[in-house]
C-alpha cells in the first residue's frame, strides 16, 4: 500500500486518502456554494429586498440566508432516510447537484427591480432548497468517512472533512474577494456579485466527477449483505424512546454549542466587522480569511487529539471557553478596528431618552408597518449608523430625545404627517443628528489608520481555533453514539437542528437583538447562553465513545 504523511501517527492507505478526498473536495465546493450567499448577504438584500426599508433589508436578508438552515433537518430526514436504506455513496451525489444547480439559478435570478415581488419569493425557494441538500451531505460525508476509517483513528479521518465548512468559507471570500478587485466596487456591486454564483457550475461538475469515483462503504455493504439493514430508519430512530433520548441529548448536549460556536467564530464576526464597527467589506474578509488559515489546521489536532483523550471533553471545552470569553474578545475588536467608537462611547455616550411604550421591534418583513414615533424614529436613525446607544425610560408620552455626551436633540412624532413633511423631518433630524455624532468624535466609517489589523487576525484566529475545538472532533462523536442500521438518520437530525436551527440564525438573531437594545454587543449573550446549557447537558448526560465498535 502506499502510504503518505498526513497522518500524525502512522500512514493513511491510497484507498483511504481517495476516500477523505472525495468526501472532503465535494463538500469543500457544496459548503462554497451555501456560504456565498451569507457573505454577501448586504449586497443580496439590496437587490432582492430593495422594497424594504433599509434595517428590513439587511435583516430580511439575514432571514432568507437562515432560511436555508432551517430546512435543513427536513434534509437530514429525507435524505438520512435514503442514505440507511439505499446507501451512503449514491445519497450525496443527489444533494450536491441539488444543491450546485440551486447556487448557479441564484448567480441567473432577476432582482426586485426587474420582477418585483417575485424575486425574492423565488430567491427563498432556491435558499430551502440549498438547504435540503445540504441536510444530506453531511451525515453521508461524516459517516462514510467515519465507517472507513480504522479503530482508534476516527477522530483523526474525520476531521479532515471537518476542514470542508472552513474551506468552503475560505473559498467563497477569495472568489468574492478576487472578483471585487478585478471588477472594482462599483461593478462588482452591480452585476458583478453574480459572477461566485455562476462559477459553482463548474465546481459542481468537478464534484459530481469526484464522487462518482467512490465505491459504497464497506460497513454498509456488510450490513447489507447480512440483512442487517434498517427497512425504516425513521421509525428506528425517532419512533422508539431508547434512540430519540439519544438524538436529543445529542443536540442539546453537543451540536447546539458546537453551532452557535461556529457560526459566532465566522459568520457573525463577519457581520460584526462591517455592520456595527464599519470597516470596508474588503479590508473585513481579508481579515477572516487570514484568520481562518491560522486556525484551519487546528481542526486536524483536535479530530487527532479526540483519538486519544477523548470527543467530549475538547467539545464541551471549546462551548466553556467561548461563552467565558465572547465579551472580551468582541470589545477588543472594537478597540483595535474602530477604536473612534469606543472613545466617543466613553467620553460621549449616546442615549435614547424615550418612553418604552411608544418603542416598537422595529423589523419589517413585508415592507408595510410605519414605524413614526419619536422613539422608532431616534433609534431608527442612530441605528443606520451603527451607533450604540443606551436606554433610559421617560414619562408616558413625551417626545423621544437623544442625548449624545451633553448634546440632547429632540426627535419628532411623524404619525400626522404625510410621506413627504415626514421625509423631510427625517432628513432634517438626520442631519443634525449627524452633526452632533461627529462633534463627539463617532465616525462614520473605520479610519484605515487608526486600525490594528495584526490584533484584529489574532483576535479573530482565537475565535476560529474555540471553532475547531467543538467542529474537528463532533462528527467522530455523533457517529459513535449511533448504531449502523440509522447512524446516517440519527446523526443527521441533531446535526442539522443544531447547526440549521442553533447556529444558523446566530446572525439574525444577533443584530435582533442589537436593533432592539443598541449595545453593539447584546447580540452576544444568545450564542452565551446556548453554549453554557450545552456544556452542562453534555457534561452530565452524554459519554465519552472514542473507544466504542462503530461496526454494530
Amino acid at each position: 500500500m502506499a502510504t503518505t504523511a498526513v497522518d500524525m501517527r502512522g500512514s493513511l492507505d491510497t484507498n483511504h486518502r481517495r476516500v477523505i478526498l472525495a468526501s472532503s473536495l465535494g463538500t469543500v465546493f457544496e459548503w462554497y456554494d451555501f456560504y456565498l450567499y451569507g457573505s454577501l448577504a448586504a449586497l443580496i438584500g439590496k437587490h432582492f429586498f430593495s422594497g424594504l426599508n433599509e434595517t428590513s433589508q439587511f435583516i430580511f436578508a439575514l432571514l432568507a440566508f437562515a432560511a436555508g438552515f432551517a430546512v435543513r433537518p427536513f434534509g437530514a430526514i429525507v435524505f438520512g432516510r435514503l442514505g440507511d436504506m439505499i446507501g451512503r455513496k449514491y445519497t450525496f451525489l443527489i444533494t450536491i447537484v441539488i444543491m450546485g444547480l440551486s447556487t448557479f439559478f441564484v448567480g441567473v435570478l432577476p432582482g426586485y427591480a426587474t420582477i418585483g415581488v417575485a424575486a425574492p419569493t423565488i430567491l427563498i425557494a432556491l435558499r430551502l432548497l440549498q438547504g435540503l441538500a445540504l441536510g444530506g451531505e453531511y451525515g453521508g460525508a461524516a459517516t462514510y468517512v467515519a465507517e472507513h476509517a480504522p479503530q482508534g483513528k476516527r477522530g483523526f479521518y474525520t476531521s479532515l472533512i471537518q476542514i470542508t465548512a472552513t474551506l468552503g468559507l475560505f473559498l467563497s471570500l477569495l472568489v468574492i474577494l478576487g472578483t471585487r478587485l478585478g471588477m472594482g466596487t462599483e461593478g462588482f456591486e452591480a452585476w458583478g456579485w453574480r459572477i461566485p454564483f455562476l462559477i459553482s457550475s463548474l465546481l459542481l461538475i468537478v464534484s459530481v466527477y469526484i464522487r462518482m469515483q467512490l465505491s459504497e462503504s464497506p460497513v454498509f455493504q456488510q450490513m447489507k449483505a447480512e440483512g442487517k439493514h434498517s427497512k425504516a430508519p425513521l421509525t428506528e430512530a425517532f419512533g422508539q424512546w431508547k434512540n430519540l433520548k439519544l438524538v436529543i441529548l445529542a443536540l442539546l448536549g453537543a451540536t447546539a454549542g458546537q453551532a452557535v460556536v461556529w457560526y459566532t467564530g465566522q459568520f457573525y464576526a463577519l457581520y460584526f466587522l462591517t455592520q456595527s464597527l464599519k470597516i470596508d467589506g474588503t479590508t473585513a474578509n481579508l481579515l477572516i480569511a487570514a484568520a481562518l488559515a491560522i486556525g484551519t489546521p487546528f481542526f486536524v489536532l483536535f479530530g487527532w487529539l479526540s483519538d486519544r483523550v477523548g470527543r467530549k471533553s475538547i467539545v464541551l471545552a471549546g462551548c466553556l471557553l467561548a461563552a467565558l470569553t465572547y465579551f472580551p474578545i468582541f470589545k477588543g475588536l472594537t478597540h483595535y478596528g474602530n477604536p473612534a467608537i469606543e472613545q466617543a462611547a466613553a467620553t460621549s455616550p449616546v442615549k435614547v431618552v424615550a418612553d418604552p411604550q411608544a418603542c416598537s421591534f422595529q423589523f419589517d418583513p413585508v415592507g408595510k408597518s410605519k414605524f413614526t414615533s419619536s422613539c422608532d424614529v431616534a433609534k431608527s436613525a442612530l441605528a443606520k449608523k451603527g451607533i450604540p446607544y443606551s436606554n433610559v425610560t421617560a414619562e408616558r408620552g413625551a417626545i423621544a430625545e437623544v442625548k449624545i455626551g451633553d448634546t440632547v436633540i429632540s426627535s419628532f412624532e411623524g404619525g400626522s404627517l404625510d410621506g413627504k413633511a415626514f421625509a423631510d423631518q427625517s432628513k432634517s433630524f438626520g442631519t443634525q443628528l449627524g452633526a452632533a455624532l461627529k462633534t463627539a468624535g463617532y465616525p462614520e466609517k473605520a479610519n484605515p489608520e487608526q486600525t490594528n489589523n495584526v490584533m484584529l487576525i489574532v483576535l479573530l484566529a482565537i475565535l476560529v481555533i474555540y471553532v475547531t475545538m467543538v467542529y474537528g472532533p463532533i462528527a467522530a462523536w455523533l457517529v459513535e453514539m449511533f448504531p449502523t442500521r440509522i447512524r446516517y438518520t440519527s446523526m443527521s437530525l441533531p446535526y442539522h437542528i443544531g447547526n440549521g436551527w442553533f447556529g444558523g440564525f446566530v446572525p439574525t438573531i444577533g443584530f435582533m437583538l442589537v436593533a432592539w437594545k443598541g449595545d453593539i454587543y447584546y447580540g452576544l449573550w444568545y450564542p452565551i447562553i446556548v453554549a453554557i446549557a450545552t456544556f452542562f447537558i453534555g457534561l452530565l448526560f452524554l459519554r465519552e465513545t472514542k473507544d466504542v465498535d462503530i461496526r454494530n
